[in-house]
C-alpha cells in the first residue's frame, strides 16, 4: 500500500515473524497463546476511562471496502470486523468472526463457521449472508473499491464485476452460520486477504439507509461504535457493551481530534491534553524525546512491513542497460540517510523488509562503492555520467532525503535534477511512465498483508506495468512473472517451505535486474501519554497501524 507522510517518511506508509498463509493446528495454538500471553494483566483491567487521538489530517471515510489510508485503517478495524484477524501486536493470524475454518485438501474450498454471539451495533444478528453480502459490495465496481482486485481468485468474480452474471458463484451461504468460499486456483494468501479491511462485514440494512453516506454513518460489529463525528474537528467512538470479546475495549470512549499540527499535538501530550500522538513524535523532537528518561518510556519502536525505494525506470534510455542500474545501487549512502531520519529505520540491501520469512538475511546486496560503480557506467558507455531527472514527494524529511539522493549520484558523474513536488503530481509522472528517477518517500510501501507476494504484484509485476499503475519502474520479467504466479499456488501446509523458498529466490534474482535502489525499512515509531498505557506491541501494531485501539487502557 502506498502512502502519505507528514512526520515519518510513511503514512500508512506496518515486532514479529510472519506466518504461513495457511495456519495449522499447530499454528493457530501457538498463536492464540500468544494472544493470552499479551493479554494477560490486562483483560482483568480496570473498564473505563477515555484517550485523545491527534491527527493533522481530517479522516476521509470510514467505510471498510473504501478506507485505503494509514490514518483510517485502525479506526476503521475498531468499527468492524472480518472472518479473519490478527493476534494484537503481531501478524499472526488467526480466526476473528469465524469460529473456526476448513480448507479442502485441493486448497480451493474454505468453509467457515461463524461465531453466534456476534451482533451489529444496531442490535441484529451478524449471519452468514452478511459475508456474502460485504464482499459482493466490495467487488462491486459501483461501490469504486481500491480493494477490489484482492478478491478476483474467488470463482465468479470476474462475471460478477463484468455484469454477466447477478452474484458471486464461489460465495455460499450454507446456513446462517455457515459460509464457503470457492478459489479458481489455490491461493497461499486467500485467509490474510479475508483480514483485510476491505473484507470486514457491514449490514445491508445500514449501508442502504445510509443512501451513499455509509462511510460517514458507519455500522459494524467491532469493539467501538460511532457516538460523533463533526467534520473537520474530531470524531468521537464510544464501547460497544455488546461486543463479542469479552472485557474488550478496555477504554468507553475514544476521541480522534483532526486538523492538529504534530508540533502542537506534541505540546499538548506533555500537558496530558492528547493521549496518542497519531502522527508520530515530530522530527525535530525526536531525538529530544529518546533522550529524556521520562519522555522515552512513553515510546514504543517497532518493525514495519515497509521498503522506502528509489524507482528507476527500466524503459529509459540509459536505464535499460543493467550495468547502468546497479551503478546507480552502489551510489547511494544508505547510512547517512538513515541518519537523516534520526535512526529511525535501518538500511535496505532487498526488496522485503526483514519481517517477511521470505527476507534473505544471507544476501549482502550491493555495496556502497563509488569507485565501482563509477567503472560499470564506464564500461556501459557512460565514462563522463549523464543527466537525468529524480522526482520527489515535496514535504519534509523527503525533499532532504531526494537532496541526498542526488549528491551521491553527482559523486558517480550522474548529473540528476530534483523535481520535488505535490504527492499526486509525483504519482501521476511514476504511473505515467515519466520519471526516469522517483524517491518513494511518502509514499513508499508497506505491505497490505504479511505475504512476500504483496510486494510483487502491485508494483513490480508485469501485470502491474500498466499506465496509471504502481510500477513505476515499468519492470517486467515474465520468467519471474511465471515464478511468482507458481509460488502462489503452494499454498498447503506443507509447501510452505518451498514457497518462502521460492518467494525469497524470486526477489534476489529481481535485485539483480535493479530496477530498485531499497534504502532503508522504517521503524515504525508511536508515543503516548502517561493517562493511557497498554502493551507497546499494541501501540505500533503491525497490522492494526498505526494503534490497536482496542487494547489500549487506561493508566491504573
Amino acid at each position: 500500500m502506498h502512502t502519505e507522510t507528514s512526520n515519518q517518511t510513511s503514512r500508512r506508509d506496518r515486532a514479529v515473524s510472519p506466518r504461513a498463509s495457511w495456519l495449522g493446528r499447530n499454528g493457530v495454538g501457538r498463536a492464540l497463546a500468544a494472544l493470552v500471553v499479551l493479554t494477560f494483566g490486562t483483560a482483568m483491567a480496570q473498564q473505563g476511562g477515555s484517550a485523545v487521538v491527534s491527527f493533522q489530517d481530517d479522516v476521509s471515510t470510514l467505510d471498510p471496502a473504501i478506507g485505503y489510508d494509514w490514518q483510517n485503517w485502525s479506526i476503521i478495524k475498531s468499527i468492524f470486523d472480518g472472518l479473519m484477524d490478527y493476534v494484537p501486536g503481531t501478524t499472526d493470524l488467526v480466526p476473528h468472526l469465524a469460529a473456526s475454518y476448513t480448507v479442502s485438501d485441493d486448497g480451493l474450498t474454505y468453509t467457515f463457521a461463524l461465531r453466534d454471539d456476534v451482533k451489529f451495533h444496531n442490535g441484529r444478528p451478524f449471519v452468514a449472508q452478511d459475508v456474502k453480502y460485504s464482499l459482493e459490495r466490495t467487488l462491486n465496481p459501483a461501490t469504486q473499491s481500491p480493494g477490489q482486485g484482492f478478491y478476483f481468485t474467488i470463482a465468479g468474480a470476474q462475471e460478477f464485476v463484468d455484469g454477466t452474471a447477478p452474484e458471486v458463484s464461489g460465495i455460499v451461504v450454507l446456513d446462517d452460520h455457515t459460509v464457503q468460499f470457492t478459489t479458481t486456483e489455490p491461493d497461499a494468501s486467500f485467509l490474510h486477504k479475508l483480514g483485510l479491511n476491505f473484507a470486514h462485514i457491514v449490514p445491508q440494512e445500514a449501508v442502504e439507509a445510509a443512501k451513499g453516506d455509509f462511510g460517514h454513518q458507519p455500522i459494524g460489529t467491532g469493539g467501538f461504535m460511532l457516538k460523533e463525528w463533526v467534520l473537520g474537528q474530531r470524531i468521537v467512538l464510544e464501547r460497544n457493551p455488546d461486543y463479542f470479546e469479552a472485557g474488550l475495549p478496555h477504554l468507553d470512549e475514544l476521541t480522534f481530534q483532526v486538523g492538529v499540527d504534530p508540533n502542537v499535538a506534541f505540546l499538548r501530550l506533555q500537558r496530558g491534553e492528547v493521549d496518542i500522538l497519531g502522527d508520530g513524535i515530530p522530527s525535530a523532537r525526536y531525538t529530544e524525546v529518546m533522550a529524556d528518561p521520562t519522555w522515552s518510556k512513553q515510546v514504543s519502536i517497532g518493525e514495519q512491513m515497509q521498503t522506502g525505494y528509489v524507482t528507476i525506470n527500466v524503459e529509459m534510455e540509459p536505464f535499460t542497460d543493467v550495468r547502468v542500474r546497479q551503478a546507480l545501487n552502489m551510489a547511494i549512502n544508505k547510512d547517512r540517510i538513515v541518519r537523516i531520519l534520526n535512526n529511525r529505520a535501518v538500511p535496505a540491501t532487498q526488496i522485503l523488509p526483514p519481517l517477511f520469512e521470505s527476507y534473505d538475511s544471507d544476501y549482502a546486496g550491493y555495496p556502497y562503492d563509488v569507485a565501482a560503480a563509477k567503472a560499470l557506467l564506464a564500461e556501459a558507455g557512460y565514462p563522463n555520467g549523464f543527466d537525468t531527472v529524480l522526482y520527489a514527494y515535496n514535504v519534509a524529511p523527503n525533499d532532504r532525503i531526494a537532496q541526498a539522493i542526488q549528491a551521491d549520484l553527482a559523486e558517480i558523474g550522474v548529473r540528476a535534477e530534483l523535481r520535488t513536488q505535490a504527492q499526486s503530481t509525483v504519482i501521476e509522472a511514476g504511473g505515467a511512465g515519466e520519471a526516469p528517477l522517483l524517491w518513494s518517500g511518502g509514499m513508499a510501501w508497506i505491505a497490505d498483508y504479511p505475504d512476500p507476494n504483496n510486494f510483487y504484484w502491485p508494483i513490480l509485476a508485469c501485470a502491474s506495468n500498466i499506465p496509471g499503475g504502481w510500477n513505476w519502474s515499468k519492470y517486467c520479467n515474465e520468467d519471474i512473472e511465471a515464478r511468482a504466479a507458481h509460488a502462489d499456488t503452494l499454498a498447503r501446509v506443507d509447501q510452505q517451505e518451498e514457497r518462502v523458498k521460492a518467494w525469497r529466490s524470486i526477489f534476489v534474482d529481481i535485485m539483480a535486474d535493479a530496477p530498485w535502489i531499497p534504502v532503508f525499512h522504517e521503524l515504525q515509531v508511536s508515543m503516548h501519554s502517561t493517562n493511557v498505557t497498554g502493551p507497546k506491541e499494541i501501540f505500533v501494531d503491525p497490522m492494526h497501524i498505526p494503534v490497536h485501539y482496542e487494547m489500549v487502557r487506561k493508566a491504573e
